[in-house]
């Protein structure tokens, strides 16, 4: 799991403090390709997890884009009311609202049909818990603090454990259990409230949100009871989230069974089945439906050990990871998977990259991490972080995306404040709070670490490990010891698959060269007060081929996506806010013709020049004396935009 977890009661059994190992100062580089390769040792009970992460609590950021990115979050969360987000919950209960109903996906007719409202509060009882986890921010645990007695009053008003905010009421729910038609991703939207509770009780140490929520599953253990498999699995064909996972989740809180019995039962066979089996079924289907019952299957694997669970959450994610995303990390067009010999079919679409699906996809790397680190899983987290999570952030307005596309001079469209609230607004009360999640994990006897982030690690009292970087601007990071003793352990530095060849230092004089990409760099000494180890890593300008299609290329530099700045004709100010998501892909129809690149890869790399400004380049176009400026595309905010090229072959631009 994801230290995001790391206080639930059964992750808390044999971690203690950073263990100590006698060894020799001495270095090794341990291949990461090799060691995913190898699957955890599969048990009938709870299978041990190789690594964990630290608590949020003991990792500060420092300044740099994934700080400034999350105080934007933070003052976004605190500028929210949660009794506008209580509102229908109140009325559900038979108790009056105190204040009015938020716009968009809470309220609005035009999104009725979908079911979604309510979802907002689980996302941001989420988002406030995690916030407060990250930076004790005292008024985070206030707002948590308040949501979760408010659910409390709702649930001893209505007498039943069922907490929704419906416009049909509680109701829905007993059509839904009925087997009788209705509309919509019910289901979807309970689990948010779940997950919501679930993170308040791990967050905030709120005894009452464990209450709230074992009183919300039991609700579900006997609404569902009478169900037979059958019956209960045709209800799965419809959106259900990660009602698997929160459940498996209450059970390792509490120990009661009955949850474990009933988070088996969400496991939808559908998907699990050829999953475990490795057989790739998911053509045509919601990317964001699956991933969550996923995530599901590796939680119930971690508690159980069975085989059937690690090897459909493995599958998938090599799957989706290595032959359905994107150069962002990213995957799917319009919110579903495509048939993978289709690719070109559907990159120049406004609609691929749903955001929701990298929020989660993190989620699931984070998981298979813990059971087995492997450097792949770290590089695909590092990828997926900065051009997506990251790019989805408004750096003026703290706004995200719904969809990233790759449509020809579009742009990213943003949520408005209180107008919108897409599932996408949701995922991104979270992703921005806990970013200092995964930069670091501990073994028995090591420290892993994964990400360039500018931060500090506690490691213990007098202990202290800090990350000083300006990555990826400047592609080197210096991590420093301040301890009140000496400390015998294993640092390990992840050797990047971007980078040939990486170069520790340590306290200023040149100790070891790796040139195994994709892979872990073992320091094994006793560390003392103020001792350095510099990392190095040079990354070089390239460019990934689309899948099935060479002369489709996106650039990169390092784990970077450049992304060609286009400016902002026809660009109205704030025009890039939108309340309906539905509007991707209509939004931008004013006529606009992107320049294009004419040559082959390797002509194009040679022909970039770089600038003054780190991470851009200039590269030719096929419009005469012109050029095109290649600059990250996380920084890419209100204004047109290419992330993938269609080449041009030489001779048309000759014959031209």
């Amino acid at each position: 799991m994801n230290q995001y977890a790391l206080s639930r009661r059964g992750l808390l059994k044999g971690m203690g403090s950073l263990g100590l190992a006698a060894v020799s100062s001495n270095v090794c580089a341990t291949n990461g390709n090799a060691s995913f390769a190898q699957e955890p040792e599969l048990a009938s009970s709870p299978v041990a997890r190789a690594v964990s992460s630290f608590a949020l609590s003991d990792v500060d950021l420092l300044d740099g884009p994934f700080l400034k990115a999350r105080i934007r979050s933070q003052h976004y969360l605190l500028s929210l009311e949660p009794d506008r987000m209580l509102h229908t919950f109140r009325i559900n209960a038979g108790l009056p609202p105190k204040a009015d109903v938020y716009g968009g996906w809470e309220s609005n007719p035009t999104w009725a049909e979908i079911h979604c409202h309510g979802h907002t509060l689980g996302h941001y009882l989420s988002g406030c818990s995690i916030m407060y986890g990250a930076t004790q921010d005292v008024r985070f645990k206030e707002r948590a603090d308040y949501i979760v007695a408010e659910l409390r009053d709702c649930q001893t008003a209505s007498k039943t454990g069922l907490l929704t905010a419906f416009p049909e009421g509680n109701s829905l729910m007993d059509t839904v259990l009925s087997g009788r038609k209705y509309t919509g991703v019910p289901w979807y939207t309970v689990h948010k409230v779940y997950a919501g509770l679930r993170d308040a009780s791990l967050y905030t140490s709120n005894p009452m949100a464990l209450e709230v929520l074992t009183k919300y599953c039991d609700w579900a253990v006997t609404a569902t009871a009478l169900l037979t498999d059958e019956q209960f699995q045709k209800m799965l064909d419809e959106e259900h989230g990660g009602m698997n996972e929160v459940l498996a989740d209450v059970y390792e809180m509490t120990g009661n069974v009955r949850y474990l019995t009933l988070a088996k039962r969400f496991c939808h066979q559908k998907i699990l089945d050829p999953l475990a089996k490795s057989r790739d079924h998911l053509d045509g289907l919601h990317a964001n439906t699956q991933i969550p019952k996923v995530i599901g299957f590796s939680r119930i694997y971690q508690q159980t050990g069975q085989r059937d669970y690690f090897a459909a959450s493995a599958f998938f994610w090599k799957t989706v990871t290595n032959t359905r995303s994107f150069a962002n990390g990213n995957h799917g067009d319009g919110e579903h998977f495509f048939p993978v010999v289709d690719f070109s079919e559907h990159v120049f679409s406004a609609k691929t990259s749903e955001t929701c699906c990298d929020y989660n996809m993190l989620k699931l790397t984070r998981m298979l991490f813990e059971l087995n680190p492997s450097a792949a899983y770290a590089d695909f987290y590092e990828r997926a972080l900065y051009n997506d999570i990251l790019a989805s952030q408004d750096p003026d307005t703290g706004m995200v995306t719904y969809f990233q596309g790759n449509r020809p001079g579009y742009m990213k469209l943003y949520c408005s404040p209180i107008d919108s609230f897409w599932c996408c607004t949701g995922t991104g009360m979270e992703n921005h709070a806990k970013y200092n999640d995964s930069i670091y994990f501990k073994g028995a006897h090591s420290v892993l670490v994964n990400l360039f982030i500018p931060s500090v690690l506690r490691l213990g009292p007098g202990v202290s490990l800090t990350q000083t970087t300006q990555f990826p601007d400047i592609a080197t990071t210096k991590l420093q010891w301040k301890t009140n003793r000496p400390v015998e352990t294993t640092v390990k530095l992840r050797h990047p698959h971007w980078c040939r060849t990486a170069t520790v230092k340590i306290n200023g004089k040149r100790f070891v060269e790796s040139r195994q990409a994709s892979s872990y760099i073992e320091l094994k000494r006793v560390w003392h007060d103020d001792d350095v180890i510099e990392f190095d890593v040079p990354m070089e300008l390239r460019t990934i081929p689309l899948p099935g299609n060479e002369r489709i290329i996106a650039f990169v530099y390092g784990p970077i996506v450049l992304a060609g700045a286009l400016g902002r004709e026809g660009i109205t100010p704030g025009g890039d806010l939108c309340v309906n998501e539905r509007l991707y892909g209509t939004v931008m129809n004013t006529p606009f013709s992107p320049p294009t690149l004419t040559g082959d890869p390797a002509t194009l790399i040679r022909l970039a020049k770089s600038t003054t400004q780190p991470l851009t380049f200039d590269i030719p176009t096929n419009r005469p004396s012109t050029t095109v400026r290649l600059v990250p595309y996380y920084k890419i905010a209100h204004e047109r935009y290419v992330t993938y090229w269609n080449l041009d072959a030489e001779e048309d631009r000759l014959r031209v």
